[in-house]
């Protein structure tokens, strides 16, 4: 299993945004990933109209996650509803050697 960090946009609405909340950790739960932290960034104006929304809401998840995985929760994120936008970046591995 590999360090990932995932960066993800929720709406402002805060019944989506804890839906979207609760569907990315029990996806990422049900794909065998382990959270180490969830970290909240708040409310920011977004670069570009996602969704037809300007706005979201920031958080980023630190975890463990096997990276063949990464294409199967790609499709299950890809029809969120409540998830405007998603990235995964898989970190230096060297720190924790």
């Amino acid at each position: 299993m590999k360090k990932y960090e995932l960066m993800a946009i929720y709406p402002l609405d805060d019944e989506k945004s804890k839906k979207g909340a609760e569907d990315v950790k029990a996806t990422l739960a049900n794909f065998g990933a382990e959270i180490e932290e969830e970290k909240a960034f708040g409310d920011r104006d977004l670069t570009y109209e996602i969704k037809k929304q300007k706005k979201g809401r920031f958080v980023l998840y630190t975890m463990k996650l096997n990276p063949s995985k990464i294409v199967e929760i790609d499709k299950e994120f890809k029809i969120n509803a409540n998830l405007l936008k998603y990235q995964f970046v898989r970190l230096d591995t060297k720190e924790s050697k």
